[in-house]
């Protein structure tokens, strides 16, 4: 008995090193998912409204009338604005190449966007992830952060007092590992054509919005609850004006 006992326990080693070393042990050979700066209560994926792809406001008239707008009225927007306003930042424009509405260095695509929602119709308060290739939002936590975000900005109520609030963040390694260091530039370059894009993307929807570089970047990511290799470049409150 004690032989048989045994021989089932030296099968039972071997057959276990044998599954561990062809990646088959289950737990013991799965490999960690990025973590995030804080806990990760990631819901399903919302899918948005689609974009409209024309308006009554010429590109001329947008740029005619762009301003940075830090005064807000306590209005909601609707979640079709809201997708409007995400898409014109990082949307998709052709699904076969992955080409997106702002033009990126050798497509590398470094940015992720954020969005804090506050006062969004059909949408409940709290941050969610931009998913370009789905057009679609993915819940990080739950909560209006909008005034934490106002804390971290140092102070600047217009921050708090958007109905929403985009974070657009990036992942510099995408780029860099291309192009050296000289990606830095090109992601800082990325950045500012993706918010100029929502600046006139606003103009057409009759929205205001204004570019926020002062905060404190630790802050920021904590309370997004990005992940470890994104680094938050501008926050931007939308409203209405």
């Amino acid at each position: 008995m004690r032989y048989r006992l045994r021989i089932v326990i030296v099968t039972i080693l071997v057959l276990s090193t044998v599954l561990a070393d062809s990646g088959m042990g289950g737990l013991a050979m799965s490999h960690p998912t990025q973590q995030r700066s804080g806990s990760d209560p990631v819901g399903q994926s919302i899918t948005l409204p689609a974009p409209r792809l024309d308006s009554a406001t010429s590109v001329e008239r947008a740029l005619h009338k762009r301003r940075s707008v830090r005064e807000f009225k306590p209005e909601p927007l609707t979640l079709p604005e809201v997708a409007q306003l995400l898409w014109a930042a990082q949307g998709v424009t052709d699904p076969r190449e992955g080409f997106r509405t702002a033009p990126s260095a050798g497509a590398t695509y470094p940015l992720e966007v954020y969005l804090a929602a506050g006062r969004i119709q059909g949408l409940a308060a709290g941050v969610y992830r931009y998913q370009p290739s789905a057009h679609a939002v993915v819940r990080v936590h739950d909560g209006d952060v909008r005034q934490s975000l106002t804390d971290a900005a140092l102070g600047q109520r217009w921050v708090g007092e958007g109905a929403a609030v985009l974070v657009l963040a990036a992942v510099y390694e995408r780029t860099t590992q291309r192009y050296g260091d000289r990606g830095i530039r090109y992601v800082h370059m990325e950045v500012g054509h993706a918010a100029q894009n929502v600046y006139l993307q606003g103009v057409a929807l009759g929205l205001g919005a204004v570019v926020v570089g002062a905060f404190h970047d630790g802050q920021v990511r904590r309370i997004i609850r990005m992940l470890q290799r994104e680094v938050p470049l501008y926050i931007m409150p939308v409203g209405r004006t």
